[in-house]
C-alpha cells in the first residue's frame, strides 16, 4: 500500500506540471510526514549540502562544458561531413551519418540532449536539400541521439554510479561495447527499411576515395578527446572527476586551432553549460533527499519483501522490472526516473544476482527507449524543436522502428551479459 501511496503521489505532481526538482522534494516531504513519525526534514540542509559537495558529482558540469565547447567550434559539423563522405553510399544515405555522428558526437558530450540537438542543427537542412521524408529522417537523428548517454562518457551512467556507488570507469568502459553494436543495430534498421521501401532512403551520393581520405582529418578532433577522456581513465591516470577536466583543456585547445572563441562563444559556452547543470544538479540535490527519505521509511525493505512474496526466478523477476521502466518511461522524464527508481531497484536486482555495472547498461538502454517514445519522449521534442515545422508526430512514428531495435540490443545484452562486462573487468 506504502508503494502504491508513493507512487500516486509522484504522478499527481508530475501531472500538475510541477518542475521536475520541485516535484520530487515535494514528494519527500509529503512522504516524510505521512509515513515517519520522525521530522526528518530537519535534516534536508544536511542531506543538500552533502550531496552537493560530492566530489564525483564535479564531472557533470565539466562533461557539459566540454560538449557545449565542441558544439560551438564546430566540430560536429565536421565530423558529420566527413562521415557523409563515408557513409551516403549506402541505402539511407544520410541519415547513416546521423547515426555514425551522434556515435562519435556521443563520445565527447556525455548528454543524449546535446547529442540530438546538434545532429539536428547540422543535419536537418541536408535533408530538405536531397529531399528526404522529414519525419524518418528525424527519427533517426532522435534515436541516434540516444546513444549520447550509452557511449561514455555519460552524465546519466555518472548519477547511475552516484546513486549506487558504483565504479565509474567500469560503467564508462562497459558501455563501449553496448553503445558501438547499438549503432549498428540502428544503421542495420535504416538500411531494411530504405531496402524494403527506396523512396524512404532518400538520394544515394558517393565521394571519391580521395575525398573520403582527406575527410579523415575532420574526425580526428572527436578521437582525440575520447582518447583523452577514456584513455586517461582506462590507464589510470585520472579519475572520470579529472578525465572530465582534461576533456575540457583538450576541447578549449581544438576550439583555439580551429579560430573560434571569441566573446560571443565563451558567453554561449557559459550560459548553455550553467542552464544544463542547473537543472541536473537541482534534480539530483532534491533526488538525494528523497532517497534519504525512502529508506528512512524502509521502502528499499517493503520492495525487496514484495518481490520475494511473489516468488519469482531472479529472470522473471528482472522482466517485470523490465516492463515496469518500459512503462514508466512512456510518462515520466529520463533523468527523474532515474533517480527516483534506481536506489530502489537496484538492490532487488543486485539481490537476484546480477552484476550492477551490467544492470547500469541495461538501465541506460531502457532510459534510451523513453527518449524516443512519445508522449514524453525528449529527444523527439529537441528534434522538432529544431525542426521547426510539420508535426511532432511525424518524428514520433519515425523514431518507432528504433524502439524495436532498442529492445532488441536488450535482448542481447540479457542473453550475452559479457558484452557490457568483458571490457568493464579489465579496469
Amino acid at each position: 500500500m506504502t508503494i502504491l501511496v508513493i507512487l500516486l503521489l509522484l504522478l499527481l505532481l508530475l501531472m500538475a506540471s510541477i518542475p521536475v526538482a520541485i516535484a520530487i522534494l515535494v514528494l519527500g516531504l509529503l512522504v516524510g510526514f505521512i509515513f515517519s513519525s520522525f521530522p526528518l526534514h530537519r535534516v534536508m540542509g544536511e542531506i543538500f549540502w552533502s550531496a552537493s559537495t560530492d566530489f564525483l558529482l564535479l564531472a557533470i558540469p565539466l562533461f557539459v562544458l566540454l560538449g557545449e565547447i565542441l558544439l560551438r567550434a564546430g566540430i560536429a559539423k565536421r565530423t558529420y561531413s566527413a562521415l557523409d563522405k563515408w557513409l551516403s553510399w549506402l541505402p539511407g544515405g544520410l541519415m547513416h551519418a546521423n547515426i555514425g555522428t551522434a556515435a562519435m558526437f556521443a563520445a565527447t558530450s556525455g548528454s543524449s540532449v546535446a547529442t540530438a540537438a546538434t545532429i539536428s542543427t547540422v543535419a536537418l537542412p541536408q535533408a530538405r536539400r536531397y529531399g528526404y521524408r522529414e519525419g524518418f529522417f528525424a527519427g533517426t537523428i532522435a534515436a541516434g541521439g540516444t546513444l549520447g548517454i550509452l557511449i561514455p562518457p555519460s552524465i546519466n551512467l555518472i548519477v547511475y554510479g552516484f546513486l549506487t556507488n558504483t565504479s565509474i570507469p567500469q560503467l564508462f568502459m562497459a558501455g563501449i561495447v553496448p553503445g558501438v553494436l547499438l549503432a549498428i543495430v540502428f544503421m542495420l534498421v535504416i538500411l531494411a527499411i530504405c531496402l524494403v521501401k527506396p523512396d524512404m532512403g532518400g538520394g544515394q551520393r558517393s565521394a571519391t576515395w580521395t575525398e573520403r581520405f582527406a575527410s579523415l582529418k575532420d574526425l580526428l578532433p572527436v578521437l582525440f578527446i575520447f582518447a583523452v577522456v577514456i584513455g586517461s581513465i582506462y590507464a589510470g591516470w585520472a579519475t572520470p572527476t579529472e578525465s572530465a577536466a582534461l576533456g575540457v583543456i583538450a576541447s578549449v585547445v581544438l576550439a583555439l586551432r580551429y579560430k573560434a572563441v571569441n566573446g560571443g562563444f565563451i558567453k554561449e559556452v557559459m550560459e548553455g553549460t550553467m542552464r544544463t547543470t542547473a537543472m541536473i544538479m537541482l534534480i539530483l540535490i532534491s533526488a538525494n533527499y528523497l532517497n534519504f527519505v525512502l529508506d528512512a521509511v524502509g521502502m528499499a525493505e517493503m520492495l525487496k519483501q514484495f518481490v520475494t512474496h511473489l516468488g519469482l526466478s531472479p529472470m522473471k523477476t528482472l522482466l517485470v522490472i523490465i516492463a515496469m521502466y518500459v512503462v514508466l518511461g512512456l510518462f515520466v522524464e529520463t533523468l527523474s526516473l532515474m533517480v527516483i527508481t534506481v536506489p530502489i531497484v537496484t538492490p532487488v536486482v543486485i539481490s537476484s544476482g546480477f552484476d550492477p555495472v551490467w544492470f547500469g547498461i541495461l538501465l541506460i538502454l531502457l532510459i534510451e527507449m523513453a527518449l524516443i517514445t512519445p508522449p514524453v519522449g525528449l529527444n523527439l521534442y529537441v528534434v522538432q524543436g529544431v525542426r521547426q515545422q510539420g508535426n511532432i508526430s511525424e518524428v514520433m512514428v519515425g523514431s518507432l522502428p528504433f524502439v524495436i531495435g532498442i529492445f532488441i540490443m536488450i535482448g542481447v545484452l540479457v542473453v550475452y551479459p559479457d558484452l557490457a562486462l568483458v571490457l568493464a573487468k579489465m579496469v
